[in-house]
């Protein structure tokens, strides 16, 4: 035997996702509804929102942007972008995923359900989403089709699923009713005709009942006050949000601490290193005060050596100069060669007295060179002595590792489940005091939040002119060849300057006559 694959998909959308999606878990079985009707071209969605989706479907899969660890070819396109948007431009992998990591890096601080709700905001106003389309055909055989949606019903031509002809919303039906192939929808206005429309099998129109009634049920919901089981689920999720925001502030405090943490750490090992290489060159420096110091003290020895040995020289000189006089005066002729010879005694002993003073000179120099290495030697050692006396890494206070901070969530029941026919259970008053903040906490958050709303909205004024900005450079590198029935109609959507909500007003002006004998016209 094979097996047996289910697909649960969303049975009635909501009018507002941001409103009404209060649970985290139905929000994230939405996106990935959304992702993948996108993905699979269920969806019709411009090149430009597809490259922006994808930024925020990168953000609540991988988190905050890191340029550290973010490399190229990371991304796996096929499980971002549509591969019909990448088949009609002449762009390469690696242009696209630029394109993507340009938007990924502005989400930075962005959590995993605020990024998927801002992906749900975007896709809830693409023309075909929450829209069921099913083929009919009206009484001139003319093939439509018919789509279902939490608004109302729309009447669409056989090649545009994107701009209906004709619209019914919800609060100008009475009532649906089906009969083999026929499908009548009975306006509120009973002057105006019944509305027939004829589908080619009758298992189709059960359906389409089902989903009518479904959806007309919800639309009336909406616009009466909530119960108190949805006004308790309501109050419950707005706590929980707000305590998710304290949770993200704490943790984006811890953060930036241990991130504090970090950079004092590295400073003050920088500072230690620095200080340990000028002790080294410190070292270094006495080393060499010290050779040069006993080199100087050698050669003082060696020059005072010298300088005694001329002296004795010198005096020697002068006996032998005294003897000679003394022999001179004996002979006469003798008187003249010890003349010559104390002439060269005289020049001898003045140029051994010359050499010693010299030599005296040098060894008065060697000394004060002696002195200065000595001095340099003294400075050295209590340049040293300070270096020591640095405080090192030991002595730095320390910086506590904290903890990561867990985030805990809460179980609720979503609208989904009440959809489905589901009820709570009567909750007793206590139950939400448990989840009680401070109020001046509260009071802050609130504050923060409302300056988030405006900061949304900035954001989307800026949002528009960077869609238009990546529209205007892509649509250089478009191959025409390959652009669909869908794409041109977005374009001359766009060029006319409508969007999805334009045109629902438009189809739904004129009487309920005027929009059957339209359609009878088809």
């Amino acid at each position: 035997m094979f097996p047996c694959h289910f697909s649960f998909f969303v049975k009635y959308f909501p009018e507002d996702i941001a409103e009404e999606v209060v649970q985290e878990a139905t929000q994230h079985l939405f996106f990935l509804q959304a992702k993948q009707m996108i993905l699979n071209r269920n969806i019709y969605c411009p090149p430009e929102a597809a490259v922006l989706l994808a930024s925020y479907a990168v953000q609540a899969k991988y988190g905050d942007f890191d340029p550290n660890i973010y490399k190229p070819g990371t991304l796996i396109l096929e499980e971002f972008l549509p591969a019909r948007v990448m088949e009609q431009y002449q762009m390469t992998s690696e242009m696209w995923e630029e394109r993507i990591r340009t938007w990924y890096a502005d989400h930075i601080g962005m959590s995993r359900d605020e990024a998927e709700m801002e992906y749900l905001k975007i896709v809830q106003d693409l023309d075909m989403f929450g829209v069921n389309y099913f083929p009919i055909r009206n009484k001139k055989d003319t093939e439509l089709w018919l789509g279902v949606t939490s608004l109302g019903l729309n009447i669409y031509e056989k090649d545009n699923q994107l701009q209906p002809k004709i619209n019914f919303p919800w609060s100008e039906v009475r009532n649906v009713s089906c009969e083999d192939k026929k499908f009548v929808i009975r306006p509120v206005d009973k002057t105006a005709p019944n509305f027939v429309i004829i589908t080619e099998n009758p298992k189709v129109n059960k359906v389409i009942l089902d989903l009518c009634s479904g959806n007309h049920d919800l639309y009336m919901r909406r616009r009466r006050p909530d119960t108190m089981e949805v006004q308790q689920m309501k109050a419950q999720a707005k706590e929980e949000k707000l305590r998710r925001q304290m949770e993200r502030t704490k943790l984006l405090k811890e953060k930036q601490l241990r991130e504090a943490a970090e950079r004092e750490k590295m400073s003050l090992e920088q500072r230690l290193s620095q200080y340990q290489e000028e002790m080294r060159l410190a070292n270094e420096a006495l080393r060499r005060s010290e050779e040069t110091a006993d080199l100087l003290n050698a050669k003082v020895r060696v020059t005072e050596e010298e300088a005694a040995l001329l002296q004795q020289k010198a005096i020697e000189a002068e006996e032998e100069l005294n003897r000679l006089r003394i022999q001179a005066m004996k002979s006469e002729e003798e008187k003249l060669l010890y003349e010559r010879r104390m002439r060269e005694a005289e020049l001898l002993a003045a140029q051994m007295l010359e050499e010693a003073e010299r030599r005296v000179n040098e060894a008065e120099y060697l000394k004060v060179q002696l002195s200065q290495a000595k001095m340099a030697e003294r400075q050295a050692k209590e340049r040293l002595v300070q270096y020591c006396q640095v405080p090192v890494l030991a002595s730095q206070p320390t910086v506590p590792v904290l903890p990561l901070y867990s985030q805990s969530r809460a179980p609720s029941v979503d609208v989904a489940s009440d959809i489905q026919g589901l009820r709570l259970n009567d909750r007793s008053p206590d139950l939400l005091s448990t989840y009680q903040i401070d109020n001046s906490e509260v009071d802050t958050l609130a504050i923060q939040i409302e300056k988030e709303r405006v900061e949304y909205l900035e954001k989307s004024k800026h949002l528009h002119e960077q869609l238009k900005e990546l529209r205007s450079e892509i649509d250089i590198l478009k191959v025409e060849d390959k652009q669909s029935i869908l794409d041109q109609l977005h374009q001359e959507h766009k060029r006319g300057g409508e969007d999805k909500y334009s045109t629902l007003r438009k189809t739904q002006s004129g009487s309920t006559h005027t929009r059957v004998a339209f359609f009878e016209e088809l």
